[in-house]
């Protein structure tokens, strides 16, 4: 079939969900209130690190190059546990949906938060869905004007706490909002909190479900995480259909057609119609049609988190398999073995790594100079890394051959001082008589020890001395 002609994008129809109440839009809440909570909060937690090191919990200190998470503070060169944790959180995703379908969209994704909090100014402002259809097609006036703009100005203070609250996790909070009130912050800052401010405003207020369905990729994903066995929002058709109005249900379903469940979508789709790419499994239409089934007297669960490999066995009039076999199968096990071994590998590397850290370049220009009484000697360049919160002296020596000897260069002793958080260059030569045998290996494998004087910790790097042959 040709696409000629057809448009690939449909044009917005405002969206106006009915208020609904019941255990997931209690649920919805809650989390609501949680996840926007740590947004807003998180920054404004101190932590004491001691002295010439910031006091806030959570900071991503960019001009400092270093990453605090209350009491592990990340480098530059551990990257790799910024790298783990996203993978975590991809296949804890990929884990997620593979047993519950888009729990993670209809539930925790900021858009599907912010739109929340929008919907409820929108619903405080100016009324329920009727109220708020009617006053879409009521001409524009004094009542209308002052609806708007009290919902866009409530909107837009809370895309600005939105953004504000974003660049506080990158400078000192306290510091940072002072600044930005006395306009003497730098103005990264302010065009930051503008252009996220901007997109909150247009993305939770106009564009909504177009994001879920336009610009996030996750819908067209899931389809290769989801199976049959994936518990999700679904309709039971064997026991809803054929639907009618009515007290006589004779030989009707149970669904008598009301709509509320499209009502309360936030997507505006009739979950009636299938498994579709906007639902983003909210639950919202369970709760309103829970509320309809007691209404009439019908059992709950006309519309429910089930498996579509159920769907057989209900309608014969089987029950449905335990929920544990569903969430427990091959696939979901697999994810969490993954998820879990990554976790206990960053945990031990997190209660394994070593407060100071080394990094050994050998100097290839000269690779070796011949000193006057014929001894040989090579320079090697040191990179001290002191991840302590105080100064620290560090001795290094060598290993490997016990005639080689190494100096510091700029100190006649055998340890440098490392300023606290900080890298230090350090160059190192290192002398060995020259060989007695003209045949030997003109390479020498030697071990540099590096070691804190103050805690007795050690660490070693392994290279080689060349030029003796």
């Amino acid at each position: 079939m040709s696409l000629q002609g057809q448009s690939l994008y449909a044009a917005r129809e405002p969206i106006f969900p009915r208020r609904v109440s019941g255990r997931f839009r209690s649920l919805k809440w809650w989390l609501m209130a949680l996840t926007l909570g740590i947004y807003y909060v998180t920054p404004w937690i101190r932590w004491d690190r001691g002295p010439n090191l910031p006091d806030q919990a959570v900071l991503i200190d960019l001009a400092g190059r270093r990453f605090y998470f209350f009491w592990i503070e990340i480098w530059p060169h551990e990257f790799y546990f910024v790298a783990g944790l996203l993978i975590m959180a991809g296949l804890g995703l990929f884990l997620f949906t593979s047993a519950l379908g888009r729990v993670w969209c209809g539930y925790a994704c900021p858009q599907t938060v912010w739109t929340d909090l929008f919907i409820l100014v929108e619903r405080w402002v100016e009324g329920d869905r009727n109220a708020r259809v009617r006053l879409l097609n009521a001409p524009w006036s004094a009542t209308k004007a002052r609806l708007r703009l009290t919902k866009w100005t409530l909107w837009l203070l809370i895309a600005i706490a939105t953004g504000g609250a974003w660049v506080f996790y990158f400078a000192d909070a306290p510091t940072l909002l002072r600044d930005l009130v006395t306009f003497d912050a730098p103005p990264v800052a302010y065009s930051t909190i503008f252009i996220l401010a901007t997109i909150t405003f247009i993305f939770g207020g106009f564009m909504r479900e177009q994001v879920c369905i336009y610009m996030c990729p996750w819908p067209r994903i899931q389809a290769a995480m989801m199976d049959d066995d994936t518990l999700t929002v679904a309709y039971r058709e064997w026991r809803g259909e054929p639907r009618g109005k009515g007290k006589n249900r004779d030989g009707l379903g149970d669904c008598i057609d009301c709509n509320a469940c499209v009502n309360v979508c936030p997507m505006g789709i009739d979950i009636r119609d299938g498994q579709q790419l906007a639902c983003i499994t909210c639950a919202l239409c369970i709760d309103a049609c829970d509320d309809v089934m007691e209404k009439i007297g019908k059992p709950r669960g006309l519309i429910d988190y089930l498996a579509l490999s159920d769907a057989p066995r209900e309608a014969a009039g089987m029950p449905p398999r335990p929920v544990w076999q569903h969430v427990f199968r091959t696939r979901t096990l697999v994810y969490t073995a993954a998820w879990s071994l990554i976790g206990v590998a960053l945990l031990y590397a997190l209660f394994v790594r070593a407060d100071i850290d080394v990094n050994v370049t050998q100097v290839r220009n000269p690779q070796f100079v011949t000193l006057s009484d014929g001894s040989v000697r090579n320079a090697y360049d040191f990179r001290l890394r002191n991840m302590h919160g105080e100064d620290r002296p560090f001795r290094i020596h060598v290993t490997g051959d016990p005639t080689i000897r190494a100096a510091l260069e700029g100190t006649v002793y055998e340890s440098v001082e490392v300023p606290a958080n900080e890298t230090l260059q350090q160059r190192v030569y290192v002398t060995a008589p020259q060989s007695s045998d003209p045949a030997s290996d003109e390479h020498t494998e030697i071990r540099f020890w590096i070691e804190d004087l103050v805690s007795g910790e050690r660490v070693y790097h392994d290279s080689i001395f060349t030029g003796r042959g």
